[in-house]
């Protein structure tokens, strides 16, 4: 779900976070992941006797040569990426819709008198006005988060029931309004000492923050919403079986550093993946895709999940949205004078230091953000499809065929999410973060620099 009230926050988050909570070899997706508790938060406690029975691990031994689904799963793919793409752009209209709405109904300037009639120190200010704005601004939008869901129960991607949805939404949301005060509070404090450099100066200050978030939410955040216990007592084997694959990579994640996370109580999904950094950095194993993924393909999919770290993409990945990031304040901070020229008194906005001055900002980084997209989003599909690359390397010699074991894992993966074997040009442009799942497995089918006795670009 999209929470536009949190751009400001999301913006300066929302590329740590894709990396350290969103799933990083998911399928394709039409990410919509302005939202950090719309990440955090993908579904609910029904039982998981709910869920779609698993597959059985030996029928995933059969041979890929190409992404292939059922006539029946084949038309529901194709039906739901249509809905989604479709969504995708809707929702992104609706959210400006609900902004310009509280602009005119000047619900923003309602919530700064309160606020400033509460008490005349800033902070306590903030406390009072970001929890109003935050909380107003995502019950509007709560209608395009309970449609999503819906989608997926529709097509079996959740077994989530609705009261534990709202339960993970509150989480969400209580998680969304403590970053949302810390954030506006700064924002605004930088605003009212430097009105012509508070572009550049909250920028700097958001930088650490956000590493510190990316640090701590394997550690605190993710707990909230999702069960971990040491993977060596779930499975052993596939630990012995991903520490060699860690040692081939050069890293060190001790098996004390690998952890099963409980999904199918939320989802019927797939994914492994490493997350945090330092002393948080771990892998995760949903147990959905130990379900479902036989122990070599698991390591592949986790071989790809460590490419990048050795490859560098989360710092690369941090430094490029840094920038964005940068431009886009720098753009909002000259944009703002000529809109509330214009309509700030209609809006009861008295100028930009003015906390009401807030829901005008996050329209302008909204639609900033949405026209930035398309370019990170490119980016981010070169380095997944380097990360592709990377796990064929690195599981070479070590499963064998490792080629059509990470087709399998492809195939596994596509079909369990209904990804479209036809995608859209238009909605891959705009909103995959990942490449297509057809192409990736072509890829993982003809990648053979091993063939005439070469080696891997980033394995030798």
């Amino acid at each position: 779900m999209k929470k536009l009230a949190l751009v400001l926050t999301a913006l300066a988050f929302a590329f740590a976070l894709a990396l350290c909570s969103s799933p990083s070899f998911a399928s394709e997706g039409t990410e919509r992941a302005l939202a950090f508790a719309a990440q955090q938060a993908p579904a609910s406690t029904t039982s998981p006797q709910s869920a779609p029975s698993a597959a059985p691990a030996q029928e995933t031994q059969q041979k890929v040569t190409a992404y292939t689904l059922p006539p029946d799963r084949y038309k529901q793919a194709r039906d739901r990426s249509r809905i989604l793409f479709r969504f995708t752009i809707i929702s992104f209209v609706y959210g400006l819709v609900i902004l310009w709405l509280v602009l005119r109904w000047k619900i923003a300037p309602k919530y700064r008198t309160w606020a400033e009639s509460a008490s005349s120190r800033r902070f306590v200010q903030a406390l009072i006005f970001a929890p109003l704005l935050i909380l107003t601004a995502d019950i509007l939008e709560l209608p395009t988060g309970i449609y999503e869901n819906w989608v997926d129960r529709k097509y079996g991607l959740s077994v989530q029931g609705w009261g534990s949805w709202i339960g993970d939404w509150a989480k969400g949301e209580l998680i969304s309004v403590i970053l949302g005060i810390i954030l506006i509070a700064i924002l605004y404090a930088v605003i009212r000492r430097s009105p012509r450099r508070w572009w550049l100066y909250f920028w700097l200050v958001s930088l650490p923050i956000l590493l510190f978030v990316f640090f701590l939410s394997p550690l605190i955040i993710d707990p909230m919403f999702h069960k971990f216990e040491p993977l060596e007592q779930k499975d052993p084997a596939l630990v012995a079986s991903l520490e060699q694959m860690v040692q081939r990579a050069g890293k060190n994640i001790p098996p004390e550093r690998m952890f099963w996370m409980d999904a199918s109580q939320k989802s019927t999904g797939l994914n492994a993946y490493v997350t945090g950094i330092g002393a948080s950095k771990r892998i995760v194993v949903w147990d959905t895709t130990i379900a479902k993924m036989t122990t070599p393909q698991i390591v592949y999919v986790t071989g790809h999940e460590m490419g990048h770290y050795v490859l560098r993409h989360i710092p690369q990945l941090i430094a490029l949205n840094a920038i964005v990031l940068l431009i886009l304040f720098y753009l909002g901070y000259r944009c703002m004078g000529w809109v509330l020229g214009r309509w700030g008194e209609k809006w009861g906005v008295r100028g930009v230091d003015d906390w009401a001055s807030l829901p005008a900002l996050l329209l302008l980084l909204s639609v900033f953000a949405f026209l930035a997209n398309p370019a990170i989003n490119g980016i981010s599909r070169h380095y997944e499809h380097q990360a592709d690359q990377y796990g064929l390397e690195v599981t070479h010699g070590l499963t064998p065929d490792s080629g059509q074991v990470a087709a399998q894992a492809f195939q596994i993966l596509g079909d369990v999410d209904l990804s479209d074997p036809k995608p859209n040009p238009a909605n891959v442009f705009l909103f995959y973060s990942h490449p297509p799942i057809p192409d990736r497995i072509r890829f993982a089918l003809t990648y053979d620099p091993w063939a005439n006795g070469g080696t891997g670009e980033f394995v030798h």
